[in-house]
């Protein structure tokens, strides 16, 4: 259970690489959109992503635990080899054969063992889940650890300090575990801010369950937010997501891309397709938020090579 007082506490005990990271109005996208754009920008960090933040709150409350089995998209995997390695784990992370391969050197680098297997995510979840079975290593799940979530969830923290309140904050839904976090912060200390889903238009299994209330698989998740790539969601995160989620909204690859393009030519940042997918919901939505103060993570500068 995804606990708010953990929330705080981690908020003043993680590794501070990973907090207070920049949070600032937009001018020049403001005024595109014609509404107030707050940029909470998550890719400043040793891994380039959030995901640190709960993968070290996690090892903190689990420091006993020496050998760690994970399946990552490439940003997860990173923290946990990032985090892992300060400690002297062994960490052994299972990837897509189809894997961005900038993320996947960047976990040996770190320190990981990286395994390819399946075609896609979900399925190197379950060839990690087995290896882990077999050999007598703990599975680390994104999206079902709370302890994840917990470390996610400051980002909402340090959110709700921002000078001017924030109406909207669009948030990447892939295993749940950041949007749970958010959420579960949001809806204690700020409730009349409103946590908007965002996922891939060809990846909808995780708005699929959370309309539904129950899960709903997906054939496939073919998307270029690799990040967000879910076609298998976690009972567990769905569950959460039905009580502090407002909505969740699904964008095309054509709007991905547009919003990559936005963020290189009008704010100078190069940013994987996932961390695009808020300011392209952002974007879809505009005129309905015309006026109001939103708030876009932006996420990942971990692409593939050109």
């Amino acid at each position: 259970m995804i606990n708010k007082k953990n929330i705080a506490q981690a908020a003043q005990s993680i590794d501070s690489v990973f907090l207070n990271t920049p949070q600032y109005k937009s001018e020049i996208l403001s005024q595109h959109l014609d509404l107030n754009l707050i940029h909470k920008i998550e890719s400043y960090n040793p891994i380039g992503s959030f995901k640190g933040r709960g993968v070290d709150w996690w090892f903190r409350q689990n420091s006993t635990v020496r050998k760690i089995v994970c399946a990552s998209a490439g940003n997860f995997g990173q923290a946990v080899a990032y985090v892992g390695r300060k400690r002297g784990l062994s960490i052994t992370v299972f990837a897509a054969n189809s894997a961005n391969r900038s993320k996947v050197e960047a976990m040996r680098r770190l320190g990981a063992e990286v395994i390819l297997a399946g075609e896609d995510f979900d399925a190197a979840k379950l060839a990690a889940a087995e290896y882990a079975q077999s050999n007598g290593m703990f599975y680390l799940v994104d999206g079902l650890a709370p302890e994840i979530a917990e470390g996610a969830g400051t980002i909402m923290v340090e959110l709700g300090d921002y000078p001017t309140h924030i109406d909207k904050f669009y948030v990447p839904v892939g295993n749940g575990s950041l949007i749970n976090g958010i959420g579960t912060w949001a809806k204690a200390e700020l409730p009349s801010t409103k946590i908007i889903g965002v996922v891939a238009e060809n990846a909808p299994s995780m708005k699929l369950s959370w309309q539904e209330g129950k899960i709903v698989n997906t054939a496939s998740a073919d998307t270029i937010a690799d990040g967000i790539a879910v076609r298998l969601p976690i009972k567990e995160a769905v569950e959460v997501m039905s009580g502090i989620v407002d909505d969740v909204v699904e964008v095309s690859e054509e709007e991905i891309v547009l919003a990559a393009k936005m963020l290189l030519e009008q704010e100078n940042m190069v940013v994987e397709p996932a961390g695009c997918v808020s300011l392209a919901a952002i974007v879809q939505n505009a005129k309905r938020d015309q006026g109001l103060t939103v708030a876009n993570l932006i996420c990942g500068k971990n692409i593939k090579p050109l």
